[in-house]
């Protein structure tokens, strides 16, 4: 006899084969106008779908990774589709001059049968999603022959992007945008089942330990707060860790001229090559409109400080 949860996924699993890729998000759209186009990239296990750049090499590629999508359609049901109705990633990725691609997450604008509610709530984090999207980076790295990533992750995208840079050793830089950097901690300050399944970053902390990274924390973020940040950076202890706290960001919006001034700006590390962690000492500011100056290390309690922030 199946459970209600059993019934509630097989019901879930009817639904996606008749909901194919309805979503609010025109990656077309989106890409008009850019070195970008849609394209699904294939996998062992899910496809990927992707926006990809022009071009036949790049020797370093900066890839935007997508957030959870539209993982839940209410507090208890899971969605029958976890595209996202708007993506931040795809948006960046488009307006971004530098080699860049997007890659959604598993299941998003893609839907097979092998596609089941759990890879996008429990398991979001899970192998079979990491190894998709490890498929997918190796998919690029062939095309493109490129040498070194940097990876940018939004929301449940940045643990994608954390896991990805601790299992490989083609990743030079992790930028991270609204990002649940670690999971554990925010199940817990959000009163939500552990994501049992899944994977966390600090499962990598030694490897990540050494991977420049760069924060960008909402600061009325209440998706994800900033004490997972916090959390993070205390327990990796990176020697080259930054963050940046964007005024009147919310969990979605209120990024776009923060990544535009800070995206193509090296992360500052701390020289004496002790570790350090930004956030329990003083974090980096971006407070408005201007023009960026490169981060500052915290104990220094220097601030980039730039006037304005529009919604994207």
């Amino acid at each position: 006899m199946y459970s209600a949860l059993n019934r509630i996924i097989l019901a879930a699993g009817a639904l996606l084969a008749i909901s194919g890729c309805a979503s609010n998000v025109n990656l077309k759209e989106i890409s008009s106008g850019s070195s970008l186009h849609p394209e699904v990239l294939p996998s062992p296990t899910y496809n990927i779908q992707a926006l990809v750049p022009a071009g036949t090499r790049y020797r370093t590629l900066r890839v935007y990774i997508e957030g959870d999508g539209h993982a839940w359609a209410t507090r208890t049901q899971p969605s029958t589709d976890p595209t996202p109705h708007t993506s931040l990633m795809a948006q960046f990725a488009a307006d971004d001059p530098a080699p860049a691609a997007y890659l959604a997450r598993p299941c998003q604008f893609v839907v097979t049968g092998a596609c089941k509610p759990a890879l996008w709530t429990s398991e979001r984090f899970g192998r079979a999603s990491v190894d998709a999207m490890n498929s997918a980076l190796n998919n690029l790295k062939s095309r493109y022959r490129t040498e070194s990533f940097e990876l940018v992750g939004y929301s449940g995208g940045a643990a994608i992007a954390l896991i990805l840079a601790g299992e490989r050793d083609d990743v030079r830089q992790v930028q991270t945008i609204a990002g649940n950097v670690d999971p554990v901690t925010w199940t817990k300050l959000k009163n939500i089942t552990p994501l049992l399944g899944s994977l966390s970053p600090l499962e990598y902390s030694a490897r990540l330990a050494g991977i420049p990274q760069r924060h960008l924390i909402g600061q009325n973020d209440e998706v994800v707060p900033a004490e997972v940040v916090r959390a993070y950076s205390l327990q990796v202890q990176a020697k080259c860790l930054s963050t940046v706290v964007v005024p009147g960001a919310s969990h979605d919006r209120g990024y776009a001229d923060a990544w535009r001034a800070v995206r193509d700006l090296p992360v500052n590390c701390d020289m004496s090559g002790s570790p350090r962690s930004s956030m329990a000492e003083q974090p980096h500011f971006f407070e408005g409109r201007g023009h960026a100056t490169a981060d500052h290390h915290p104990a220094r309690r220097q601030r980039t400080d730039l006037r304005g922030s529009r919604q994207p």
